[in-house]
């Protein structure tokens, strides 16, 4: 039967590159898939294009094409990513460029484009001054003409994470793009790829609880994916990290709200059926899931720029320690009055932060505490104010403060609203080496 053997190579924009490096190196790809754009990172990454602060695509770019390219165009393996963030095509001729520098001539490089739709959002948004991004999600078909057209490269913006996968499991085997029950088996692959090191036990790890060996040199996954859907997860050998029927049921649940209807831009994917066997060790065969007909609308993310977030925080250490971190706390509060209640948060670092003061009430007096005062939905100058109050408590505060930190950045919220595809025209463009 024949089989496609994909690699996933980033699972977030700031990922580690060594293991994708070993996979290009070792792992015998037909495609290795960086998967880089978070909701909030486009709209970062359209903001910082338009100030002007960046070209907007991912940072990252040039390291990792450095690193993987060379062993990439050697072996035959065609890289995916969704670098281009904000601008694909900026991203496209940055590869090229790269490319012949490392004297990798007639390498071709796609840019996939027209997942930027904010003139269309913003008819429907109604606070055009707000919306600074606004991206569908696109399919796997917006892949497609660039996987003919035999690109060794292929960078997008906003294209859905499972798609990246789905989309060369399509173009290899042929499937039809209306056969759900394939689609809904590919698109099961590429979710439980696409978050690279999770899958591998990232994210999982739990001392005593769920150990993980070599968390510190883990490896990302592969696939080997047959024709018929079904595919066999693993990781190269000698890498760190676990691949187990634990870590796989882990990740087949992340960010997914119905099993039964996990929407995507290619299908309506099912897993309440599927099923993971272990044929060997960190070898977990996968089966069992299935589709029905995609959406008829695409989901947009989208970004509003919600003015600044203001941090500041200082320590308090050795007897007495939350005793005087409590009263700068209520130093501040009553400082910053102003600050509606619903934007500011006052809490203690390893005491209450994560969880409120209901739940840390129980827990043992602390030696040393961090108090953290945030803010957001803030002009910046009140930006300014809250940092000078927190820093003030070095000399108009409890005794022993110290360590002081602050920062100010942009607030940008997200949302999602829903297009119809047929406001959304894909575009391939390429550069050559």
């Amino acid at each position: 039967m024949k089989s496609l053997r994909i690699g996933a190579g980033a699972g977030f924009a700031g990922d580690r590159i060594d293991p994708a490096l070993d996979l290009a190196r070792d792992g015998h790809l037909d495609y290795l898939v960086f998967e880089c754009l978070a909701e909030r990172t486009i709209a970062l990454a359209q903001l910082s294009k338009r100030q002007r602060r960046s070209p907007g695509f991912d940072p990252l770019l040039r390291e990792r094409m450095e690193a993987v390219l060379p062993l990439c165009r050697r072996n035959g393996t065609r890289i995916v990513s969704n670098m281009g963030a904000a601008n694909p095509r900026a991203a496209a001729k940055e590869t090229a460029r790269i490319a012949r520098a490392l004297g990798l001539h007639g390498l071709r490089v796609a840019a996939i484009r027209g997942d930027d739709v904010l003139r269309q959002a913003r008819k429907l948004a109604g606070s055009e001054e707000r919306l600074v991004s606004a991206n569908a999600y696109l399919g796997a078909d917006a892949l497609l003409d660039a996987l003919r057209s035999g690109a060794d490269v292929i960078l997008t913006g906003r294209v859905a994470d499972p798609s990246l996968f789905l989309a060369p499991m399509i173009f290899a085997f042929g499937w039809a793009l209306d056969d759900w029950n394939l689609l809904g088996r590919g698109t099961a692959v590429g979710h439980l790829l696409e978050c690279a090191g999770q899958l591998t036990g990232g994210y999982f790890a739990d001392p005593d609880y769920k150990d993980v060996p070599g968390l510190d040199r883990l490896g990302f996954p592969l696939a080997e994916v047959e024709e018929n859907g079904e595919a066999v997860l693993t990781k190269l050998e000698g890498r760190g990290g676990a691949l187990t029927i634990r870590t796989c049921k882990e990740q087949i649940l992340y960010e997914v709200q119905d099993p039964s209807r996990y929407l995507t831009p290619d299908v309506t994917a099912d897993f309440t059926g599927v099923r993971f066997e272990e044929i060997a060790p960190h070898r977990i065969r996968l089966s069992g899931a299935r589709g029905a007909a995609r959406p008829e609308e695409l989901k947009v993310s989208t970004g509003f720029y919600e003015g600044f977030i203001a941090e500041g925080q200082i320590s308090y250490a050795g007897p007495g320690a939350l005793s005087r971190a409590r009263l700068a706390r209520d130093v501040l509060a009553n400082r910053l009055g102003w600050i509606p209640a619903e934007d500011l948060q006052l809490s203690f670092i390893g005491v209450n932060a994560m969880h409120g003061e209901t739940l840390s009430a129980p827990g043992p007096e602390p030696y040393e505490v961090r108090l953290r005062a945030a803010a957001r939905r803030l002009s910046q100058p009140q930006a300014r104010e809250l940092t000078r109050e927190v820093e003030s408590l070095y000399v108009n505060g409890p005794a022993g403060g110290g360590g002081v930190s602050t920062s100010v950045r942009e607030n940008i919220a997200m949302d999602a609203m829903f297009l119809p595809r047929s406001s959304v025209k894909p575009a391939t463009t390429y550069e050559v080496a």
